[in-house]
């Protein structure tokens, strides 16, 4: 849970742009700016990404050291949003049908 209270503080203090969605405290920047925090601040890995739609991007970010995951959304116009996170995270090894 203080992972999560760090991280979430992380974001706030990192990313100047906050939106507000359906989800409350969905954070949203540039999508250079969010790539460069996860990697270099958060630690993150993008584990996998799908088109929801011709211009929107879902990507899967976790943090090997401590299990920690993120769900980026994407858009074509460069703005990307943290729409889920969670902690625990167990990677699948299969390979898709």
């Amino acid at each position: 849970m203080i992972t999560r209270l760090i991280f979430l503080f992380c974001v706030c203090v990192t990313l100047p742009e906050l939106a507000q969605a359906r989800m409350s405290d969905v954070s949203c920047d540039d999508s250079a700016r969010m790539t460069e925090t996860l990697n270099n601040v958060l630690g993150a890995e993008r584990q996998g990404m799908g088109l929801r739609d011709p211009e929107t991007r879902l990507e899967v970010w976790v943090t090997t050291r401590n299990g920690d995951w993120l769900i980026v959304q994407s858009y074509a116009n460069g703005t990307s949003c943290i729409v889920a996170m969670g902690e625990h995270w167990e990677g699948s090894h299969a390979n898709p049908a």
